[in-house]
Order: C-alpha cells, then structure tokens, then sequence
C-alpha cells in the first residue's frame, strides 16, 4: 500500500510540473508569438542564423518538443526550407540545454519553492486582468510557480536511497559493466522520455534520482543521451500528417542525435572526466549532480553540433534519399496538402504558430482561383482539342478548394480552441472569413469554365468582339486577384482597400456597360439569345469574383 501511495505521489509531483511547465510555455508563446513567427521567418538564412533561432525559440517556449514540432510544421507549410530546419533543430536541441540549468540551479541549489506559492498569490489577481499582456504574464507567472512546487514535491515524494538499500541493490546491478552498462542506461532515458513525451520532465526526473542517490554520475550522463534519442519522437510523431519535407525534418532530428550518441558511447569515459575537469570540484555526490548533469547536456550539444554543422548540406542530402517523394495522384485525384494534426495528448499544442499551416493552404487557395480564371480564358478562346482534359484539370482544382477549405476551416477552429492570444484569435476569424470567399471564388471559376466548355460543346456563336471584352474583363479579374493574393500575410492598409474599391467598381461598371451591349443585341436580333444569356452569365459570374475580392480584403483588413 505504501509503495503504491508514493507512487501516485509522484506522478501527482509531475503532473504537477508538466501542467505548470505547459501554462508556462503557452503563455510565452501568446506574450511573443507573432515575435516568434517573424524569427523564425527571418533567420533561417544559411545554418548558423538557423542554429540561433531554434535557440532563441526553445529558449522562449522552454520546450524543445515544442519547438521541433514547430520547425516541422513550418516546413509542412513551405515556410521554411529543410536546409534551413536543419540548421533550427541543431540550435533548439542546444535551447533545451537551458531547462536543464534552470531546474538543477534553482530546483536544487535554491530553494525557489519557498517562493513559489507567493508568486502564485501575486499572479492571481493578474489572470483576472482584461489587458491580455497582463493576464498572460499572470499565467506565466503561475505555470513558473506549479513547476517548482512539482518539483518541490517530486523531490519529497521519491525516497531517499538510504532508507531504500534494496532499490540501490537493483541499480547496481546495472552499473559497472562498462559499455553494457552505458547502453542499458541509454535505453532507460530513451524509453522515459517517449513515455512522458517531454525532455524537460524526464531531465527532471533523472536530476531528481541523481539527487536522491538513486544513480551514480556516469549513470545520469548516459540517461541524458538516452533523453535525447526519446525526445526525437515528438517530431516524427508531429511529421506523420505531414508532407515529405516535414519527414526529412523529423528524420533528421534523430539522425542528429543518433550521431552524437554514437561518438558520446565511444568516448564516453573522456567525456564525463572532462565535464568533471571543466566544472572544477571532482566531487560527484548527490548535491554536485544536477550542476555536473547540466554541464555534461550542454557540452555533448555544443560538441555534437561542432561536429555536424559542417555536414548540414550532406545530411540534408542523406534525409532526401532516406525520405522519397510520394507519386503523384490521378488527373482527377487533386493532391491533397495534409495539415499537422496536433489532437494526439502526446504531441505539444503550439496554437501561436500552427496557423502557418493554415496561412499555407490559404494561399493554395488564391492560386487555385488564378489557374481556374485562366483555365476559363483560354477554354473560352480556344476550345478544340485540349478541351476535355482543361476541364477535368479544372474539375481537380475544384476537387482540391473544397478539401483545402473543409480541412482549413476545420484546422482553425481546432487551432482557436486552444489558449491563444486576440491578436492571433483575430487572425484566425479573419482567416475562416478569407477561407470561405476563397471557396466561392473557386466556385465561380469553375462554373465560368464549364460555360467556356458548353459555348463550344453546344456551338453557341458569339459576335467577334466579345472575344476582345471577355479577354479584358478577365485582365481586370486576374489583376484583383494578384492583388488579394499579395495581401494574404500581409497588412491591409487604408491605401489598399481604396485601390480594392476603385477595382471593384471598375468591375461593376464594366459588366454594367457589357450587360447593356448584350441586351442591345438580342433586341436587334433574337437568333443568338441563347449564345447572349451564356454570355451575360459569365458576366454575372465574373462580377461576382470581384464581390468576393472585395470581401477577402475587408477581411484581411479587420485581421
């Protein structure tokens, strides 16, 4: 009964933590999250501005898993490129580094927990603030505070080896064998941290049976590796939903680390002596372990990555051959572009940053709407034999809008139902508006396409000057659309929406002009009514895109 109570003890402990460290980690992202999304589009220029941002990121969320789902879905979206990831995961798996310091320095060294509870009590009032800065630093402040009274209790509730020799007998078993012992004490890390899902709660777990005397420090030091082997799941996990370049990031997440774990096996004797050489006192007792433990997490990141950041071009090259690329579908079987799901309780909620996934299908969308407007132009000129397959490639892209926008809309609301801050809440309803019109867009193309395909099918005869006016209504269309498109991630401003208008009512008034001119004919002669209403129907259906044009920046503009 007992061993059953500590033990609940202590996955109570380290719920404890893991919830504080999940407050703390979202509100960080709401307090920098379009900071964060404007770093991570803007440093990733060759591996080493790469290797600072991933940390500076981890550094910001405090959760490499986090952040290394990040870098996958940024890839998934075409935001980044894999080269460029990699260069992201070498710095985010030295980011992670900085947990271990700040738990084994003020966990253990401090005795913060005396001060956690107060800071608790000061945040209180904060998350009741209507200032969302205000709120989200109250939160940061709580999930601080939950984190080390986790780790207050964690340390309580594991027993003290003194009062548990058998448990010391068992553990001994495992060390002293040399190479035999190293992998087995991999293999534990690797395992606890696939099963918790978080490098920060198995690094806490392991500080605290260093700690407690439960494992020597050659024993801790090979935890650590193991630790990160395991925390590589999260990523290939997050990369499953995901597209070939979101794999080869994962991928090469793992390979990473497998390489360093490799040499780290090889040298590991050196290695620790030099950790203890570096630190000063040899001392290796419980009180000097979490400092030694830190010591030895960083310096195999920092050699590791010394090692491999020459080779970033040949690992890249290495995950390309490892990773192929799916066949591609059927003339009538539209591609679809798979989002990162992010429901599994395993894999991190980064709400701040999922919605590049979603700003990456919206402008699918817009360039779905452009290839159908042209599809349309040339179909209503042309005809002739190519005729069929423009309309069945029309009738994939048309496919691919209404999988993009279902899944779209879907992913949005996933993605809102999470802690996010207005700002991007805003974004976010703005872009289930964009979405919607988008769709409509698409709509109105296809149907103009298969009005282009019925003229030719059912001989419908124009007069010749109609080819010229629906040539530069379609102009006019294509423009509006260039200029939506080229605001989907960027700020509408007044200057913008007074050109959206003038478009707009240039359209109007031209299908006004182009409507009479048709009315005027079919008055004059009543033999091609048939062939005028198809095209006083186009006419209708291409005004409606520049209602709809209007609409996505109104909607851009209130983001």
């Amino acid at each position: 009964m007992k061993i059953l109570f500590t033990a609940l003890e202590i996955l109570g402990s380290l719920g404890m933590f893991l919830f504080g460290m999940k407050i703390m980690s979202e509100s960080l992202q709401r307090l920098s999250g379009e900071r964060l999304r404007g770093i991570m589009h803007a440093m990733t220029g060759n591996r080493f501005s790469g290797l600072t941002t991933g940390f500076t990121v981890t550094c910001l969320v405090q959760s490499s898993s986090a952040s290394t789902v990040m870098i996958v879905s940024f890839v998934n979206a075409g935001l980044l490129t894999l080269f460029g990831a990699i260069g992201m995961i070498l710095g985010a798996n030295l980011g992670t580094t900085t947990t271990f310091w700040i738990i084994s320095i003020l966990g253990f060294k401090f005795s913060i927990s005396a001060i956690a509870l107060p800071m608790i009590g000061v945040a209180l009032p904060l998350i009741f603030s209507r200032k969302p800065r205000t709120k989200d630093c109250g939160e940061f402040m709580i999930g601080f505070g939950l984190l080390f009274l986790g780790l207050m209790f964690l340390k309580d509730s594991v027993p003290d080896i003194q009062n548990n020799p058998e448990a010391l007998e068992f553990i001994t078993s495992f060390t002293g064998k040399g190479i035999f012992s190293v992998i087995s004490f991999i293999l534990f890390g690797a395992i606890l941290t696939v099963l918790v899902q978080s490098s920060s709660v198995a690094g806490a777990i392991t500080l605290t049976m260093a700690y407690k005397g439960w494992i020597d420090y050659p024993s801790a030091c090979a935890i650590i590796l193991g630790e990160n082997i395991g925390t590589t799941i999260t990523a290939n996990l997050a990369a499953i939903g995901g597209n070939a370049n979101a794999k080869r990031a994962a991928r090469a997440h793992l390979i990473f680390n497998l390489i360093g774990v490799s040499w780290a096996i090889v040298l590991f004797n050196p290695l620790s002596e030099l950790i203890l050489l570096m630190v000063g006192p040899r001392d290796t007792g419980p009180n000097s372990l979490p400092i030694l433990m830190a010591a030895f997490h960083t310096t195999f990141n920092l050699i590791n990555i010394g090692l491999v950041i020459g080779f970033v071009k040949q690992l890249e090259r290495l995950v390309v051959r490892l990773v192929k690329e799916p066949e591609g579908p059927g003339l009538l079987a539209p591609q679809k572009s798979p989002h990162m799901t992010y429901e599994s309780a395993m894999i991190p909620h980064t709400g701040e940053l999922n919605i590049a996934e979603a700003e990456r299908d919206v402008d699918r969308m817009g360039s779905i709407t452009r290839e159908l407007l042209m599809l349309f132009t040339d179909l209503f000129e042309n005809g002739g034999e190519d005729m069929p397959s423009l309309v069945l490639k029309a009738k994939q892209l048309e496919q691919e809008s209404d999988i993009l926008s279902f899944e779209t809309t879907a992913y949005l609301l996933r993605c809102s139902s999470s802690g996010l801050s207005e700002a991007t809440l805003g974004r976010i309803a703005s872009l289930l508006r964009v979405v919607a019109e988008l769709e409509e867009v698409c709509d109105s193309g296809y149907r103009l396409v298969m009005m282009a395909e019925r003229k030719h099918r059912k001989n419908r005869v124009l007069p010749p000057e109609t080819l010229g006016q629906v040539r530069e209504f379609s102009n006019i269309i294509l423009q509006f659309m260039d200029f939506y498109s080229s605001r989907l991630r960027g700020p509408v401003n007044a200057t913008d929406m007074e050109t959206a208008y003038q478009l707009e009512k240039f359209i109007d008034s031209f299908r006004k002009r182009l409507r009479k001119d048709s009315m005027n004919r079919m008055q004059l002669s009543g033999d091609a009514v048939k062939a005028e209403m198809l095209y006083v129907d186009i006419l209708n259906n291409m005004e409606s895109i520049g209602n709809h044009s209007i609409n996505i920046l109104q909607a851009l503009r209130h983001a």
